[in-house]
């Protein structure tokens, strides 16, 4: 934060910086445009003027008494001379005649044109302008008009507004500073909050919310964090708790290993039960090797690209998963009505297709009622194939329904995982579907049956 403050001050003062250049820049501009130039235009316009009462030849004593006269009431300075050389006994300091009127200066003149001259004089401690106009008769210089007058420097002309300049430029950095600390603490505080509750998540405090003070960029950040938190939050909390799940899945099935591997080693039991334990231990490591193999399948999380998947005939997929099945189907005396459209091909993976299948038909054969039907049947809608497994058995209720996805979600949480699943079957089922870029649709009424609607894109005819 120091570190944004720092360059926060530093463009602040690099602002101020240019801003005094720029003021200096442009009221030395100001004072040269309207200041200087207007002078200049003035004492060129009066010795015009002037220079109207000359009518030719010699430049007579009585044109520059009447000269002198005008000039005792003008707040310029006006000298007129027959010889320039002549106005060093005039001016009240130095002149050097040759930098007055040079070679140039004086084809200047004899066009009838004014001489302007700028310069600094000692005895004044101030810029002096001077304007010369000629007396010219048949291209003949017969005299000059001196017209100058000493600049007023900057401060001279606004001294009192530059005192008050001054003061109002340093009230107004006050102020100014007090309103940059102030908005700079309220506008780095909230990122302070966020920087110290990114510290807190850092170690493991998932729980950490920063407020949302403001509609600004701070605060969709501050709002973009709470929204970070929650979904780690989430997350950690679904790990901890399917951590728990895995932990007391495996813990019963190893119990039962574990156990009657060592009532057997140990001579606990006879002949009799010694062929019942075998097939605990059996069932109990089978269960340990699926719900292994499912939580690897979860974990995985393959994503399978379109193009690794090949065409596949669905009515034919959807035959070998019911004859894998089919003798769970007999054991409850439950028909399998098929109603395939068998010119449906789609593009995918056959084994984890097939599986799919597999889950959702053992799901309804599992919760189907001895002697009830399962319809299973295929369509086309647009471009898709509509894949819909209908059982007619207990049904899940409307609570849960949302919830069946989820990992170890149990609807019946008094089942047993002998009579149930392990709980991971439609996770694994809606995972695929997604990566086949397909749908999930449960749709349920307890105690009538459920339907599952599966969707899957058909492959495109060339």
């Amino acid at each position: 934060m120091k570190k944004l403050s720092s360059k926060i001050w530093l463009l602040i003062v690099l602002f101020l910086s240019a801003t005094i250049v720029f003021m200096y820049i442009f009221t030395n501009f100001l004072y040269v445009q309207l200041y200087v130039e207007d002078t200049k235009a003035t004492m060129i316009e009066v010795g015009e003027k002037l220079q109207t009462k000359y009518t030719g030849g010699k430049v007579t004593d009585e044109l520059i008494a009447e000269i002198d006269a005008y000039a005792a009431y003008s707040n310029l300075e006006i000298f007129a001379v027959r010889n320039p050389r002549e106005l060093s006994a005039c001016v009240p300091f130095d002149i050097d005649y040759d930098a007055l009127i040079g070679v140039d200066e004086r084809q200047q003149l004899l066009q009838g044109k004014a001489v302007t001259k700028i310069g600094y004089e000692e005895r004044f401690e101030r810029q002096i302008i001077s304007v010369i106009l000629p007396f010219t008769d048949q291209n003949r210089l017969e005299g000059i008009i001196y017209v100058y007058y000493p600049l007023a420097k900057i401060s001279e002309l606004a001294q009192q507004e530059v005192i008050l300049l001054v003061t109002g430029a340093v009230m107004f950095l006050i102020v100014a500073a007090f309103f940059v600390y102030y908005g700079m603490r309220k506008i780095l505080q909230p990122l302070a909050k966020l920087q110290r509750a990114v510290g807190k998540m850092t170690t493991g405090q998932y729980e950490t919310r920063v407020m949302v003070t403001s509609n600004d960029e701070i605060g969709s950040l501050s709002a973009a964090f709470n929204q970070m938190a929650a979904a780690i939050q989430r997350e950690d909390e679904a790990q901890k708790s399917f951590l728990a799940t895995v932990s007391h899945e495996l813990r019963t099935p190893i119990s039962y290993v574990k156990g009657y591997s060592e009532a057997i080693q140990n001579g606990l039991v006879d002949v009799q039960q010694r062929e019942e334990a075998i097939q605990i231990i059996s069932r109990e490591a089978s269960r340990m090797e699926r719900l292994t193999n499912e939580l690897m399948q979860l974990a995985r999380k393959d994503d399978i690209t379109a193009s690794e998947f090949d065409p596949l005939v669905l009515a034919e997929n959807l035959r070998d998963a019911i004859c894998l099945l089919s003798q769970q189907a007999m054991n409850k005396q439950i028909q399998i009505i098929q109603n395939f459209n068998e010119e449906l091909i789609v593009l995918g993976d056959e084994q984890k297709q097939q599986q799919v299948w597999i889950n959702v038909i053992e799901n309804a054969i599992r919760y189907s009622h001895v002697q009830a039907q399962i319809i299973i049947t295929t369509s086309k809608r647009e471009n898709q194939a509509v894949i819909t497994v209908q059982d007619f058995g207990i049904g899940i209720p409307k609570e849960d329904l949302p919830h069946v996805t989820e990992r170890f979600y149990r609807v019946n949480k008094a089942r047993s995982r002998a009579d149930g699943g392990s709980g991971l079957g439609l996770s694994i089922v809606e995972q695929i579907v997604k990566q086949h870029n397909g749908t999930l649709k449960i749709e349920s009424v307890s105690e009538q049956g459920t339907r599952v609607i599966v969707t899957l894109p058909l492959m495109e005819e060339s």
